[in-house]
C-alpha cells in the first residue's frame, strides 16, 4: 500500500474520539507519527481524562505506529505552545497540524449565555488559533534560518459555520471565523512553505448523533461516517496536495465538495447617498440575487431561512 504520510510528524487535536479519532489512525495507518491530544472533557468541554487520547495511541501502537499522547487544554496558549513542541522534541519536527477539538452548548440566541458563547469560542476559535500560531512561528524561523518546510495545516469548520443552522450562534461564529483564519493564514504561510486547508465536516459522531436523532442502518452509519472526513484530510496532508492552499472542503459522509465562499453578487452603482430612494435599487438586487444556502450548501428556503418575499 502506498502510504502518502510517510516519515510526516503531525499533531491532532480532539483525536480521542469521533473524526479527530479517525484523523489519527488514519495517519499513523499512512505512515505518520502522531501526537494524539484530547483533553477528555464531556461534549460540553466539562471534565478532563487522558484515556480516550490513550486508547488511540495504544491502537496505534499496536498497528505498530508511533504515537504519544497529550492532554492540553488547546484553548490554552502556553499549553498549547507545550504540545507543538512536544511534538518537535520527540520527533524532531512537525510536519502536520490538524485542528479539530471542539465542543458543543447550542442554544437559542435568546438563552445564550455568556458562559455557552465565551467557552465554545475558546475551544474552536482560539483553539485553533493557538496551535497555529506556534506552529507558525517555528516554521518561520525554520525558513530564517536557512531551512525548508513541507508542512500541511488542516483547520475544522463546519456547515453551521459557512451556511448557517439556528441555535448554533457561538458555534457557528466560531466555525466561521476558523474558515476565514484558514483562508488568511494560507495566504500569510506560503512562502514559509505551508499550505491551510479547513474542512467543513458532517459526520455521526457523539456530538453530531444526539441532533441528527434516530437510529441508522448499517449503509447509513458507513456513508457518514468520519472515516470519510479522515481520508480527505490524508490526501491534503500528501505530497499529491502540495499546491492546495486557503479552500474549504465540505465533506459531508462519502460527499465531497469544495465550499465557494462569499463572493460578490448582483451590483448596481447608486447616484446619490440619500436612503429615500435605494428601495427600489435594493429590491432590484434582492431579486437577482441568490438565496442563503441551507445546511447542506444548497439553496433553499424554508422555516428558520432567511428569504426574499418580493
Amino acid at each position: 500500500m502506498t502510504k502518502l504520510c510517510e516519515g510526516k510528524v503531525a499533531v491532532v487535536t480532539g483525536a480521542g474520539r469521533g473524526i479527530g479519532k479517525e484523523h489519527a489512525l488514519m495517519l499513523a495507518h499512512h505512515g505518520a507519527s502522531v501526537i494524539v491530544n484530547d483533553l477528555g472533557g464531556d461534549e460540553h468541554g466539562a471534565g478532563s481524562d487522558i484515556t480516550p487520547a490513550q486508547e488511540v495511541v495504544d491502537e496505534i501502537r499496536a498497528g505498530g505506529g508511533k504515537a504519544e499522547v497529550n492532554g492540553a487544554d488547546v484553548g490554552d496558549f502556553g499549553q498549547a505552545k507545550a504540545m507543538i513542541h512536544q511534538a518537535i522534541d520527540t520527533y524532531g519536527n512537525i510536519d502536520i497540524l490538524i485542528n479539530n477539538a471542539g465542543i458543543l452548548r447550542d442554544r437559542m440566541i435568546f438563552s445564550l449565555s455568556e458562559d455557552d458563547f465565551d467557552s465554545v469560542i475558546n475551544v474552536h476559535l482560539k483553539g485553533t488559533f493557538a496551535p497555529l500560531h506556534h506552529a507558525a512561528i517555528y516554521w518561520r524561523e525554520r525558513t530564517k534560518a536557512g531551512e525548508t518546510n513541507d508542512a500541511r495545516v488542516i483547520n475544522t469548520a463546519s456547515p453551521s459555520g459557512i451556511y448557517g443552522n439556528i441555535g448554533q450562534t457561538n458555534y457557528g461564529a466560531a466555525k466561521a471565523g476558523i474558515a476565514a483564519m484558514s483562508i488568511i493564514s494560507a495566504m500569510e504561510l506560503v512562502k514559509y512553505g505551508v499550505t491551510v486547508n479547513c474542512l467543513a465536516p458532517g459526520a455521526l459522531t457523539r456530538l453530531t448523533a444526539p441532533l441528527i436523532g434516530g437510529s441508522f442502518s448499517e449503509d447509513s452509519t458507513l456513508a457518514m461516517s468520519p472515516i470519510w472526513v479522515a481520508a480527505t484530510a490524508v490526501w491534503l496532508c500528501s505530497d499529491e496536495a502540495k499546491n492546495v492552499t486557503g479552500r474549504v472542503f465540505d465533506v459531508s459522509g462519502n460527499s465531497l465538495s469544495v465550499a465557494e465562499g462569499w463572493r460578490r453578487g448582483p451590483e448596481v452603482i447608486t447616484e446619490e447617498p440619500d436612503p429615500t430612494k435605494l428601495g427600489p435599487v435594493m429590491l432590484d438586487l434582492l431579486r437577482k440575487a441568490r438565496i442563503n444556502a441551507d445546511m447542506s450548501g444548497h439553496e433553499a428556503e424554508g422555516l428558520g431561512r432567511p428569504t426574499q418575499n418580493l
